[in-house]
């Protein structure tokens, strides 16, 4: 008999429950953090569970990582797309442990992928680099804002990165306000130029980055993040998949040919969303091809609708890449 486990967790402890074909709760408790502590609490199901379900919250590694590595068929629940039943008046955390379990064994439960923990690293890497260049950029921001407010010039931020940039503000503490935001700025800066150096030392030399940055527009950044953030492509069975992966497909439902609304817009990978968005600016300004279809699609359209169909291009090219291994051909794409 088959039984299946469905696990709520929390910041600082997890529910776990099992149950059998019938829907009936063997086991149900809630334990601490701990990994060993849920190895123990199911090892007396282990032969019998035909999967492990675990919420996508932020803290999943450690859970399921650690039941990986002792065995158990884990299933990562995409906590997006799970519907919970609108007939319940109350709800609990055995309940939505319960509520995983049960769509598990109905086989409608929505999954996500596990990242291979040895990979996911350089990834989470990348995207660190991604929030310092958010912070760094504010901090230029506030830097060009506070000289503005004070002298009515308005320096470039190219001046303002440069390294013999001093800044001389009337009054002390202004001074001193807009020289931290600086040394705040140089600091994240070192740290990302750190980050961009490790990251191409391990992702140069891998034939798909070497295969993405033959796209036009697609340079080292942008050839990571693809990459990075694509992981296998064989886990898309269809490039409409990967396509939607990247949110570079309409989110509406269609019914005898009229709009009866939209669909989750944000499902998908944020990442990759902005990778093929920069990237088709790029293959627009410098690739005459793409040129020619963005100003076609323009004309029936607007700038917006036509910038993300040629995301949406670059996406289904990128698929193809990487599941043929073969360089782009602009002339296939936009030809």
């Amino acid at each position: 008999m088959a039984l299946y486990c469905g696990i709520d967790l929390h910041s600082n402890n997890h529910v776990i429950v099992v149950i059998d074909e019938e829907d009936r709760r063997l086991y149900e408790r809630r334990l601490g953090n701990d990994v060993s502590l849920t190895l123990n609490a199911l090892e007396p199901y282990r032969s019998e569970l035909a999967g492990v379900a675990v919420e996508s919250t932020f803290n999943w590694y450690w859970l399921v990582d650690g039941l990986q590595a002792a065995g158990y068929p884990m299933r990562l629940v995409n906590t997006t797309a799970v519907q919970q039943y609108a007939g319940l008046k109350y709800t609990d955390d055995r309940y939505d442990a319960y509520w995983l379990a049960h769509l598990m064994r109905l086989g409608i439960l929505p999954t996500g992928y596990i990242y291979p923990k040895e990979q996911r690293g350089i990834r989470d890497l990348l995207r660190r680099r991604m929030q310092l260049v958010h912070t760094a950029s504010q901090q230029l921001i506030s830097l060009q804002s506070q000289i503005w407010r004070h002298t009515g010039e308005r320096i470039a931020s190219s001046r303002l990165k440069q390294a013999d940039f001093g800044v001389d503000l009337p009054g002390a503490a202004q001074k001193l306000s807009a020289q931290s935001t600086l040394q705040v700025y140089r600091a994240i800066a070192e740290q990302v130029e750190l980050l961009e150096g490790v990251l191409l030392q391990v992702v140069r030399p891998r034939p798909d980055y070497q295969l993405l940055t033959t796209i036009p527009g697609v340079g080292a950044i942008l050839g990571m993040t693809i990459a990075l953030e694509t992981g296998d492509i064989h886990r898309f069975r269809e490039v409409g998949h990967y396509a939607s992966y990247c949110r570079c497909v309409k989110s509406e439902k269609l019914s005898n040919g009229k709009k009866k609304g939209e669909g989750n817009a944000k499902s998908g990978n944020k990442y990759l969303s902005w990778a093929f968005s920069e990237a088709a600016h790029f293959a627009v300004r410098y690739e005459p091809l793409a040129k020619r279809f963005f100003d076609r699609k323009q004309r029936k359209t607007n700038g917006i609708v036509a910038i993300r169909a040629v995301a949406h291009k670059l996406a289904r090219a990128s698929y193809y890449m990487l599941r043929d291994q073969v360089a782009f051909d602009v002339h296939k794409l936009f030809g």
